[in-house]
């Protein structure tokens, strides 16, 4: 590096206009070009005309382009030579600066009409690391239509093909060291194995990475630039070339690689599946799946209706309020109106007179619920009970991760009876309605965690009052029957121990088919999963969940 300019010297050592001219035209570099050597390439001063570009102009230009770029020109020139300056400029000062370009041997190839390829072979240090770095790239030719000169057509992937209208080039330590992630017995969890655990993986890096006594790698990336209206926005960077290995630092995490292990197989049966496992008595998660294809962490960071899985809250909140018991009559009919808007049940079902509470959780009956939701004088007593017992909706989870811990936001009329039955504007994932089972399993809210909270020492969310056992004691109890002889049978036959299941189905956006939606526990165990698109609860959530909690 000479006066921040990239060198180029004879010999082979560095490419200059000796390899470039001979690249392009087979001539003697030696007796033609030697000028050219450790200099840019002189300007043409051919006349601009309008027409076809002719084979020898795109000759020359690339030539000169390309000898002024390997001789470290002043971005501001180089970029003059381009068809849009102003944009092109900052890219090639963060070539030298930021990408920290010290060396480059730039290697044309044999041009295709307008296009030329060429071959870039660099040497980039930082940090007392040195490295070499080589790709391909092209440019193409055009004619200016203002002044009729021959100038390169720019784009950003003249500089590198990885390289966006909204990214750069950056080299220097990683803004957070790797980290080893490990379950809770120690073994280290990573991507190969455990596919979906990508997303998490990443997010114990950032957040992380420097406390667990991490250091960071040295790369090269290709990232958003500052001035870029994504940037700060968590998008990943591209590392195009590792300088030197940082140290992992050690994060512990309260997955259970069994039952990940089941959750990983259960979700590739499915597009766009999601399933959490957790442990009712702790809130530590034991399993986060995803099968997706656009890499969405939509077990923790997904919000959409659940459907009649809601109704273990909504069955709290009639509980509470004495308007319910289980073994009390709930009138059952095919439809229910409220405020003008009227809901059916599947198939417009109905259960005969006298049938009680536990009958209509059992089969999932829509309109009982509905029906009470007047007796409870508060259209939005739904999400008041969601975040007072269930910590739903209040933002404070700190899970050790990003995630969304739900929300029932305050409705009146039709919208607030749809938010009974899981429809509306009621948003949840598999996280949320894992953590409300869980919490009427225990008989209280413990939040869910990732992390354990005795490594970072973090503040975790908590209820804002107790749910009452016997309250507790007969939702449990509603699910034991729906798993024994309700619509979760089918689904739980194969487990044993103390189990129990609500199932749902939610229609969003007018899709042809409903998501399906299932949760349970066995024993200390719950899971809750979310198939799109899949039809009812029990026909696809249902097995994906019953295969994972067996894996406890």
């Amino acid at each position: 590096m000479v006066g921040g300019a990239v060198a180029v010297v004879a010999g082979g050592m560095a490419w200059g206009g000796l390899n470039l001219y001979h690249g392009l035209t087979g001539g003697n570099a030696h007796t033609t070009d030697e000028g050219l050597v450790g200099q840019a390439a002189p300007r043409s001063t051919a006349p601009a005309h309008p027409g076809p570009l002719s084979a020898a102009e795109v000759r020359d230009t690339a030539r000169r382009f390309l000898a002024a770029w390997a001789s470290g020109e002043d971005p501001r020139e180089l970029a003059r030579l381009t068809d849009s300056a102003a944009e092109a400029a900052p890219y090639f000062t963060d070539f030298r600066d930021s990408a920290h370009v010290t060396k480059a041997v730039i290697t044309p190839g044999t041009p295709a009409g307008a296009t030329v390829p060429y071959t870039v072979r660099a040497t980039v240090s930082y940090g007392g690391a040195t490295k070499p770095w080589t790709y391909h790239a092209q440019l193409t030719v055009v004619r200016e239509r203002a002044t009729g000169r021959a100038v390169v057509d720019w784009s950003p992937t003249v500089v590198h093909p990885d390289l966006t209208a909204t990214t750069t080039l950056v080299t220097d330590r990683a803004a957070a060291p790797p980290v080893e992630a490990v379950d809770r017995d120690g073994g280290v969890l990573d991507a190969a194995h455990y596919p979906s655990l990508g997303p998490v993986l990443d997010e114990l890096r950032r957040r992380y990475g420097a406390q667990a006594g991490g250091k960071p790698d040295i790369t090269l990336r290709a990232q958003e630039r500052d001035d870029s209206a994504d940037a700060g926005q968590g998008a990943t960077p591209k590392i195009l070339l590792t300088l030197a290995k940082g140290r992992a630092g050690r994060v512990p995490t309260t997955i259970d690689a069994r039952v990940q292990a089941a959750a990983e197989a259960a979700v590739k049966r499915y597009t766009n599946a999601s399933v959490v496992a957790v442990r009712p008595s702790t809130g530590a998660v034991l399993a986060v799946a995803n099968h997706r294809g656009d890499g969405f962490d939509a077990a923790l960071q997904g919000a959409q209706a659940p459907g009649s899985t809601m109704k273990i809250v909504t069955s709290a909140l009639l509980l509470e309020k004495g308007l319910a018991a289980p073994d009390r009559p709930m009138e059952c009919p095919p439809t229910a109106t409220y405020y003008g808007r009227t809901f059916h049940n599947e198939d417009n079902f109905s259960l005969k007179p006298g049938s009680a509470m536990r009958d209509a959780f059992a089969q999932s009956c829509n309109t009982a619920f509905i029906k009470l939701i007047d007796d409870t004088k508060d259209d939005a007593g739904l999400g008041e009970e969601a975040r007072e017992v269930f910590g739903i909706g209040n933002n404070d989870w700190k899970t050790g991760v990003v995630s969304f811990d739900g929300k029932v936001p305050a409705e009146t009329g039709g919208e607030a009876a749809a938010q009974y039955i899981g429809q509306g504007t009621v948003q949840m994932n598999a996280l949320d309605m894992v953590s409300v089972t869980a919490t009427v399993k225990a008989g209280a809210f413990h939040q869910p965690v990732l992390v354990p909270q005795s490594f970072d020492h973090r503040e975790l969310a908590i209820a804002r009052r107790a749910l009452a056992p016997s309250v507790a004691q007969a939702i449990t109890g509603m699910m034991r029957t729906t798993a024994l002889s309700g619509t979760a049978a089918h689904a739980m036959a194969g487990l044993g121990g103390d189990k129990g299941a609500k199932t749902g189905s939610a229609e969003v956006d007018g899709q042809a088919v409903s998501n399906s939606w299932f949760t349970a526990f066995q024993n200390d165990c719950a899971a809750t999963a979310v198939v799109d698109a899949g039809g009812h609860g029990a026909d696809a959530a249902g097995p994906l969940v019953a295969s994972v909690l067996a894996a406890d």
